[in-house]
C-alpha cells in the first residue's frame, strides 16, 4: 500500500520551483491521477514521479488566471504573505491570514 502524506494544505499558497506562477491549493492527489496525454506531453528529462502527491492550484501568472496540475517535488511555499488574485479564490474560500486561505465549508 501506497503511504503518502501531502506536504502542502487545502488553502496554502505555493510556488512552482522552475515556472513564474503561484496559486492556492484547492485539491491534492495521493500520486498522479490526470490523463496519459498529459504526462507523456511533459519532455521526459523533466517528466516527475507519479509516485508524490500532485496538487490542484487556482494558479496565476503576470499574464493570467488558470488552474494548474502540479507535483509536488515542483513546488514550494510562497511566504510573501501576498494573497492570490485568481477570479475563483472566493467561491471555494474565504479570509485570507498568515499566507493560507479558510476554506468556505468544512471537509470530512
Amino acid at each position: 500500500m501506497l503511504k503518502t502524506r501531502a506536504k502542502y494544505n487545502l488553502g496554502q499558497v505555493v510556488r512552482h520551483r522552475k515556472h513564474p506562477f503561484r496559486g492556492v491549493v484547492f485539491d491534492v492527489d495521493p500520486e498522479f491521477a490526470n490523463t496519459e496525454e498529459w504526462y507523456e506531453a511533459i519532455p521526459e528529462d523533466a517528466r516527475p514521479a507519479r509516485e508524490q502527491p500532485y496538487y490542484h492550484l487556482l494558479a496565476e501568472n503576470e499574464q493570467t488566471y488558470y488552474v494548474a496540475y502540479v507535483s509536488e517535488q515542483n513546488l514550494i511555499a510562497d511566504y510573501s504573505g501576498e494573497p492570490v488574485s485568481h477570479p475563483d479564490v472566493h467561491e471555494m474560500f474565504t479570509g485570507f491570514d498568515d499566507g493560507n486561505y479558510q476554506l468556505h465549508y468544512q471537509l470530512n
